[in-house]
């Protein structure tokens, strides 16, 4: 009896110890999966950065050779971009249009949705839904009467006019973030604040504005990129050339036979930098932002 009781335990030991070696060589097998997914995604990611990055790197000559890497590395689509092209003014336009639409509305972003998320009035909720359906209509549909407006405003062919069209296009959707961010911060912070005596301005600015710093950092980068990159109503309501943004301006590098590939891909190389400082800056408080102001509606 005792014999067989013992075989029957050892039996049971060894068919644990093949089962974690084998849930052990699964576990290896899936992360060598993943991580093989993981490394074709990031080479599908880069590779288009890469190629315009070698591309600007090229003489014109070479630009349908079939070489992937430029047989000599030539900095003259640069030269071109900056004196030919005079990519520096309107890099100026650009960042002068994007920092001044990101600063007003990150200021009325974050105070319109602390308001809707803490402060009580009447119609809040049908301001709030108002505001919202805003963001289901097409940029599109928007470009006939914004020129019309524009043009009774007298604010065509200027980058104020432009900032008001991008601060009025993105402020919705930052006001709406920023709210879920404010939901999702403690309400006994504001009461504690309360009790010590602090106005309603006092709690906002000195209390909750420090806690939605990230929320702040993620409305920067979305409102950023999409001002940055927007060409639709920039490349309608503006063409004094003095006034022109980026956008427009790459796109005058396409031509309808020839495109000189190189001078293309080095100014987009260029328009590419602000951004990715941008976000190598912010990008600790950008992901804990997306997460944090989605917890509660």
């Amino acid at each position: 009896m005792s014999t067989n009781f013992t075989e029957g335990r050892i039996s049971k030991f060894d068919s644990s110890g093949k089962n974690n070696q084998l849930m052990r060589m699964r576990f290896k097998i899936t992360r060598m999966a993943g991580y093989m997914i993981l490394i074709l995604l990031t080479i599908f990611s880069i590779f288009p950065l890469l190629w315009m990055v070698l591309m600007s790197l090229k003489d014109r000559d070479e630009t349908y050779s079939g070489n992937f890497f430029p047989s000599h590395v030539t900095l003259s689509a640069y030269q071109f971009v900056f004196s030919t092209m005079n990519i520096g003014t309107y890099m100026k336009n650009s960042l002068v249009v994007t920092i001044a639409t990101v600063l007003i509305s990150v200021f009325l972003a974050t105070l319109s949705g602390y308001a809707f998320a803490r402060l009580e009035f009447s119609g809040k909720q049908l301001i709030f839904l108002i505001l919202l359906t805003t963001l289901m209509v097409p940029g599109a549909v928007l470009i006939i009467p914004l020129f019309l407006l524009l043009r009774d405003m007298k604010l065509l062919e200027s980058l104020f006019g432009l900032i008001l069209v991008y601060v009025g296009g993105g402020l919705p959707f930052s006001m709406f973030l920023m709210r879920s961010f404010f939901q999702s911060l403690p309400a006994e912070l504001g009461d504690a604040g309360r009790i010590d005596g602090a106005s309603e301005l006092g709690i906002f600015w000195y209390i909750m504005l420090p806690l939605a710093r990230p929320g702040i950092a993620t409305i920067t980068i979305f409102q950023f990129m999409g001002t940055w990159n927007e060409f639709i109503f920039t490349n309608t309501f503006v063409h004094v050339d003095a006034n022109r943004t980026l956008m427009p301006a790459l796109f005058s590098l396409m031509g309808q036979y020839s495109t000189n590939w190189p001078a293309l891909t080095a100014a987009l190389t260029i328009s590419i930098i602000p951004i990715v400082a941008l976000y190598i800056t912010m990008q600790n408080q950008f992901q804990s932002g997306l997460t944090a102001g989605a917890l509660k509606y």
